[in-house]
């Protein structure tokens, strides 16, 4: 049986990547020559929280919906990760286990690099030890941006800044407004920015009044960037 291959929309997810396209070709094609391809179902688990870490992986489709429960048994979304975006490499490089529960948030394709080859592949380039600590250190700095915005920007703001990125990652440009493809229920924006879906709701709505998104069903569509930057400039 041959092997799935990446379509031709995956592969342009996965080179076009912010990360992975800085990445000198030697090693880009090192590890796509060592990644196997692996379709998901909707809702389909990853890794569990506790789990010993065996691959390291990029997203080529859909999105990987990284999640925890908390002590009243409530799962909570962290974060979406997006098309282009490789992660599960911490664990790897510190021998822990996984932090955090992940699924598949719709059809998702991942390239996946085994541990193994993963180690390989830090033997044989040292810039991808350069890369990664680099991508690393991104992620620390929004971490901390999440953190200084959690402690000091209303709802609304936070709210907006979300959506931007939301859009950034997986906005499809229609005439002038822009769709967020990602399926996502109010309550799945509440958890991303530790609110209530009330509250959520009541902000969204104002944000329409204003001329800033529309509500859909499950889907978010921009109609100003601009009203959106400016209320997440408040």
């Amino acid at each position: 049986m041959n092997s799935p291959v990446l379509t031709i929309e995956e592969q342009s997810n996965i080179e076009s990547g912010a990360w992975f396209s800085k990445l000198s070709q030697p090693l880009r094609e090192a590890i796509l020559s060592r990644a196997h391809v692996r379709r998901l179902a909707d809702g389909a688990m990853l890794a569990s929280r506790g789990a010993q870490a065996e691959s390291w992986s990029g997203v080529a489709k859909g999105a990987v919906r990284v999640s925890s429960v908390s002590l009243s048994g409530k799962e909570i979304t962290l974060t979406y990760v997006e098309p282009g975006v490789w992660f599960g490499d911490i664990s790897l490089f510190d021998n822990f286990p996984r932090t955090h529960d992940s699924y598949a948030h719709g059809e998702t394709t991942l390239l996946v690099v085994r541990k193994p080859d993963f180690q390989e592949l830090l033997a044989q380039f040292p810039e991808l030890y350069e890369a990664l600590l680099r991508l690393n250190c991104r992620r620390l700095r929004l971490m901390f941006d999440m953190i200084e915005d959690l402690n000091t920007r209303p709802l609304s703001a936070r709210l907006a800044k979300q959506i931007l990125l939301l859009a950034r990652g997986y906005g499809v440009k229609q005439g002038d407004e822009i769709r967020i493809g990602l399926q996502l229920a109010q309550e799945d924006l509440a958890q991303l920015l530790g609110a209530s879906r009330q509250r959520v709701n009541q902000e969204l709505k104002g944000f329409e009044r204003a001329g800033a998104v529309r509500i859909e069903p499950t889907r978010l569509v921009v109609l100003s960037r601009e009203k959106l930057i400016s209320l997440s400039e408040r």
